[in-house]
């Protein structure tokens, strides 16, 4: 026979591990880079990337400031900025036909974070975030997303959290996104229409799906994967995930 307090434990046990948050938005094969762009990534050194970065369906040459070097095989890139591969469509095959799929995939993610309906949270706080801790759920925003001060974002490491913004979202210099709980930056979606821009020296937490652009300034560090349909630019920024 099980005893009650088994039966008590056991359920506890399942509570506390359970999500909680919108279900997780699948990147898909756009998982696989740091960075991916549709229209071109620029750096001032040095930037530290750790991870795949991409360009598509646009040539190499939108890649400045990198000094590439093309590996023999003609299918990738290496830099002394980047931990992993640089890849672009005027590269050799299978490298268009596999950035043509991720940057579907990356298209499909946008569209799927962004259409997710009845928010947890509508316009919390007018957009102006800086100093509340976030936990798990759906956001939206009609407006631009400004945070001017340290931000917290607090949840267990199955938690999910999507953050949907129409306007331009910025965080200010020296500001960060700071995690806690065991909240993990992977199972965070920040899905902005706008232009995002990371201020000088600021630190950003979670994947960004960005319809218009992504700026890091001098010295802005993002635990992120920057999915741009446009351009990314990078001021001796660091990025890893």
């Amino acid at each position: 026979m099980v005893s009650s307090l088994f039966i008590v434990s056991v359920l506890t046990a399942l509570s506390s591990v359970a999500a909680t948050g919108p279900a997780a938005v699948n990147l898909r094969s756009a998982g696989n880079y740091a960075i991916l762009s549709q229209s071109g990534i620029s750096t001032v050194p040095p930037s530290v990337i750790s991870g795949n970065v991409a360009v598509s369906p646009i040539a190499a040459t939108a890649m400045t400031g990198f000094s590439l070097t093309l590996d023999s095989s003609g299918q990738y890139s290496t830099s002394a900025q980047v931990v992993g591969r640089l890849y672009a469509a005027s590269y050799t095959a299978p490298t268009p036909a596999t950035l043509t799929t991720a940057v579907g995939d990356m298209g499909t993610a946008y569209d799927d974070a962004s259409g997710r309906t009845n928010p947890n949270f509508n316009n919390l706080a007018g957009g102006s975030i800086g100093g509340l801790t976030l936990a798990p759920g759906l956001y939206k925003w009609t407006t631009t997303l400004d945070i001017a001060t340290d931000i917290t974002i607090s949840g267990r490491a199955t938690d999910t959290w999507i953050f949907q913004v129409s306007g331009t979202m910025s965080i200010a210099t020296d500001k960060k996104m700071i995690l806690a709980g065991g909240a993990l930056s992977k199972n965070i979606v920040w899905v902005v229409a706008g232009a995002v821009t990371a201020g000088t020296g600021s630190h950003f937490e979670g994947v960004i799906l960005g319809k218009t652009g992504i700026t890091l300034q001098t010295g802005a560090t993002a635990n992120s994967r920057l999915l741009a349909q446009t351009f990314v630019t990078l001021q001796k920024a660091t990025v890893s995930n």
